[in-house]
Order: C-alpha cells, then structure tokens, then sequence
C-alpha cells in the first residue's frame, strides 16, 4: 500500500533564460529536442520555436538577361544567422541571381537559397541528360548548405544561354521551397520537444533537414510552504447509450479535470498564490521529497479564498491544464 510521505509541492516562482539553440533530430525527421526543459508557459516567458525558412514575399521571376532570375525583397526565419533580429528573423533585399547551365550535358537544376550571411546565393546541382528528383543526382537538385534554406528552383534543358522563361522556375512548398511554418508542429512544454506532422525534408548536406531553432525560459521551481491534498489533472472517462430496437449502443468519452491543492497562507497581496492567481505556470509534485518520481502539470492558477474565524486563512487553488499531469521517473 502506498502512502504519501514527505510530500513536497513546486511551483513555478521565477524564469531562467536560454538563448537559441538548435534543437537535435531524434532520428524520424519528425520530432526534435531542445537541451533545456520544461519550457515555461508564463505569459511574456514562453518558448519561441523557429523552424528554418521562408517567411514573407521572396517570389521569383525571369530576369532581363540571359540565365537570370529576380528574387523579390523576403524574410526568412534563421536564428543565429547574421543580421537575424532578435526573434530570428532575417530581411533580405530584392537581387538578381545569376543560374548556371550544363556544360557537357544538357539539363541542370540550381536551387535559390539564402545562405548564412542572409546573401541570395545559387547553388547549382549536377548536371545530366534528363531530370530527376533525386537530390545529388545527375539531373537532380542540390543538396543544400545546412546553414542555408531553399526559396526555389531554377530548371533549364539546354546548354546554350537563354533567357529564363517563368515556366522553369518552381516554387512548390515542400518540394522547392522551405517555409519555417510548413510542415506544422505541436509542442511537447513538458518535455522541450517539437512534433512536426510530417517528416522534414532532408536536403541539405549530409542528407539532414532543415534546422529547427529555439529559445525560452525554464521554470524556477520552489517549494509551496504549507500546501495539503493535491489532486493531479487526469483523465476521467464516462459512457453514453443509444437505446436501439434490437439492444444498445455504447460510446465514451473522456473529460480533463482541473488539478487542485490548497495552500494555507495569508490570503494578502503577498501571499505567493495571490500574487499569482490567472498565471500560466508549472506545479512539480513529490509524493517523497526525497526521491525523484514525480509528476508536472501545466495549467492556469485559480484560487479561492476563505478567511474563519478563529482558524488559519486557506486558499483553494485549481490548476486548469490542457493536458493531464505528466508523471516522471
């Protein structure tokens, strides 16, 4: 039988920066990993995640010459790039780009990247006698410089310099563009994770994807004095019936609770749950303050307070989450 012994309630009291890093590829191509977490939910400390890419504008079209494209005035995201703002994001002025063509075969693809100087760069591919999307590949794009993003794809079939028709030019999401919100992603705070929908691209060199960026705050975690009877955030399930002629038909469904606990303070401005009340915060739960198990739970502090007489001042606390308490070895 267990019983709760030297129990000690966190909560979330203060923030501690972290800078950009870039988070590590866990081998799908789909989720990624930052160094720090939990990531605090705080209004004004949340994490900032930034995928590798297009942001705005960056369209491209034949240029006046012979084997030259304009690209039109961008912004990309790519932190820790030079000349990225603070958030990460990158300007880039219109240019022209000059593209390169075969010179013993026929057909040639060159990808229009913004490299790591924020500088419009051509990167061509290997040439070949048809095309292919293999990348590397004769007749195949180009693998891209990790610390590059692609806008687009430039594609002649002849040697011979020409004007480039806007029929040679591709721009597909996906296929000939990287856009830093393609493909979406969910966040995993708990963990300091990044659930893309579907595998990354890996076309840059070395046959990785693109880079993904992040920045935020950890929680400073310190112990709630005189804290009793926390309820984690878990989930319930009930059942509804359909009466049918010949039976009944069942379903389920499923209900997140709010976690509770409540905390004996003053119930003054100064009281830490008072000052805190409608915060997004983290709350760390040890059913023995002297092992590691123990579980997180992220939600929006509610109190309720209640002032006897005679007796000591509780606060009624509820932690609305949108996800249930997380449990920890």
């Amino acid at each position: 039988m267990a019983i709760t012994d030297n129990p000690k309630l966190e909560y979330e009291s203060g923030q501690t920066f972290n800078d950009w890093e870039h988070m590590s590829d866990t081998g799908d191509g789909m989720v990624f990993e930052a160094t720090f977490a939990p990531w605090s939910g705080r209004a004004g400390f949340d994490a900032e995640v930034r995928p590798w890419g297009l942001a705005t504008g960056g369209a491209i079209r034949a240029g006046s010459g012979n084997d030259n494209v304009t690209v039109a005035a961008l912004t990309a995201y790519m932190p820790t790039a030079s000349g990225a703002q603070p958030d990460g994001l990158v300007n880039v002025a219109s240019a022209d780009v000059t593209i390169q063509r075969a010179t013993t075969a026929t057909h040639m693809i060159t990808s229009i990247t913004v490299d790591s100087s924020g500088a419009l760069v051509a990167v061509a591919g290997t040439e070949g006698s048809t095309f292919t999307e293999q990348r590397g590949s004769a007749g195949g794009p180009p693998f891209i410089p990790v610390d590059s993003i692609e806008i687009g794809q430039v594609r002649v079939s002849s040697d011979a310099a020409a004007p480039v028709s806007d029929t040679q030019i591709y721009q597909v999401v996906g296929l000939h563009q990287e856009r830093y919100d393609a493909p979406v992603w969910e966040s995993d705070p708990s963990v300091g994770e990044v659930h893309f929908v579907a595998e990354l691209p890996k076309i840059h060199t070395g046959s990785v994807a693109k880079k993904v960026s992040v920045r935020g705050y950890t929680p400073i975690f310190a112990e709630l004095p005189r804290a009793s009877a926390w309820v984690p955030a878990e989930t319930s399930h009930s059942v509804n019936s359909t009466q049918i002629y010949n039976g009944t038909l069942g379903s389920v469904s499923r209900t997140l609770g709010q976690a509770s606990f409540t905390h004996y303070g003053d119930g003054t401005a100064n009281d830490p749950m008072v000052k805190l009340k409608n915060e997004r915060l983290w709350f760390r739960f040890y059913q023995d303050r002297n092992r590691s198990p123990h579980s997180l739970t992220l939600g929006i502090l509610g109190i309720g307070r209640t002032f006897p007489a005679g007796d000591h001042v509780n606060v009624a606390c509820t932690v609305s989450a949108e996800q249930g308490s997380q449990d920890f070895e």
